[in-house]
């Protein structure tokens, strides 16, 4: 999870929503790193998850990571929680809790809908404290 912080960090310095994600395979060995690149890229669906989602997947030649593991800072939203069941990750772990726009327990809840193939182990609340402080000095700057 420092890994995935520090990709938020990043994230925020290029003005873009503080947000980090790590992608690891079974032995805990990094397949991909990203912040969010919403901003830098100009592209909606650029969240962190979304990137290393894609980074793995073209890294591993597989559609499917059933081995692997996702730390992001942020619960994810809809979008990055439907590819995430879509990928067949194994876990996820997340830091900060979204109950405005978090997929996973608020929301949607997307892992416990019927059509939802796939559901990874889930982790909320890693290292929240530090995840959420990011993410409030952020939009403090920008009000």
């Amino acid at each position: 999870m420092k890994l995935a912080l520090a990709e938020a960090e990043a994230a925020a310095a290029r003005g873009d929503v503080p947000v980090g994600a790590v992608l690891v395979d079974g032995d805990g060995r990094l397949l991909a790193a990203a912040g969010n690149r919403v901003e830098a890229d100009h592209d909606p669906t650029a969240h962190a998850e979304m990137l290393v989602l894609r980074a793995g997947t073209a890294r591993l030649g597989a559609a499917r990571l059933t081995e692997c593991d996702l730390y992001v800072t942020l619960e994810p939203c809809a979008m990055c929680a439907a590819a995430i069941a879509l990928a067949r990750l194994r876990r996820l772990y997340f830091g900060a809790y979204d109950p405005k726009g978090g997929a996973v327990e608020h929301g949607p809840r997307l892992f416990d809908q019927p059509a939802t193939h796939h559901r990874p182990e889930i982790y909320g609340g890693i290292e929240e404290g530090r995840a959420g402080q990011l993410l409030r000095s952020f939009f403090q700057t920008r009000r």
